[in-house]
């Protein structure tokens, strides 16, 4: 098991089992509050969540030309959309990704930006080590939200990782894909870029999503692993390492719903996909 370097005061926000679905804003306005005073009253925060339907656009695909259209054609299916303010590009989730993010203080100056993905990075590998010792990290051509850091399992992607860095905390989110059909995301966000990048001037603007690129961990180890198990792992890999589960009403500076819920707002009226 390799050793990952969480510090000893960090705790887990667990909404991952949360039975009353929040919109898919919310998570990324909780985290954007959290960052704002963590290194202040507020410790460094494990958040993992999950949502049964959206599509999250990374800012770059909010700016191509058909974005709006595309959109509408994905809450025409049912998906909520919105864009969000890290990096990246398009992630469709389901309850089968499983979202965990490293919510963490950041020096003054600090620029180098790759130790806080290692980190991510050294946690998935650390979760699944009693599964599978084949997890490769390098872009993975023609996956969605394609990066340096994308996490594969037989030249399949299953997990991306972006940042958003704050004056004095950021936060590291990766989705993880662990159950489900990853080829039917693929085209789904395939079927989005086809939509939303007509008219663009390059294919350098957005992705070329290709079939075969993404997979579950469940279809490529071949075997029945779910989204809660892969979360009871996490956990026990924790509580190993003496991180504690907290609730959120006993995190210090933890924002009121009323405050998430007028931040959600906010992005999405900051990064609303122009008409």
């Amino acid at each position: 098991m390799e050793n990952v370097p969480l510090s000893s005061s960090m705790v887990i926000l667990d909404r991952s089992g949360e039975k009353d679905v929040k919109p898919i804003l919310y998570a990324f306005a909780l985290e954007e509050l959290l960052c704002r005073a963590i290194g202040k009253v507020t410790p460094p925060i494990l958040h993992i969540w999950r949502h049964p339907r959206a599509f999250v656009m990374g800012l770059r695909d909010s700016r191509l030309p058909e974005a709006a259209k595309a959109n509408d054609w994905l809450a025409g299916q049912g998906f909520e959309t919105a864009v969000r303010n890290s990096g990246g590009a398009a992630v469709p989730l389901d309850l089968g990704v499983v979202n965990v993010s490293l919510l963490l203080p950041k020096e003054a100056g600090d620029m180098e930006h790759r130790k806080d993905f290692d980190l991510m990075v050294a946690l998935i590998r650390d979760v699944l080590s009693s599964t599978t010792d084949r997890i490769d990290q390098g872009e993975i051509m023609g996956s969605f939200c394609p990066g340096e850091f994308d996490l594969s399992v037989g030249g399949r992607k299953f997990c991306g990782i972006a940042q958003r860095r704050q004056q004095t905390a950021l936060s590291v989110q990766a989705f993880i894909i662990v159950e489900g059909a990853g080829e039917e995301k693929a085209k789904l966000a395939r079927g989005f870029y086809e939509r939303a990048a007509a008219g663009s001037a390059s294919v350098t603007d957005y992705p070329l999503v290709a079939t075969g690129s993404m997979a579950s961990l469940s279809e490529s180890l071949q075997i029945p692993l779910t989204a809660e198990r892969f979360t009871a792992n996490l956990l026990e890999v924790m509580a190993a390492k003496g991180l504690p589960i907290q609730k959120p009403e006993d995190i210090a500076g933890y924002p009121s719903e009323a405050k998430i819920h007028e931040m959600a707002e906010l992005l999405k009226q900051r990064y609303a996909i122009k008409r």
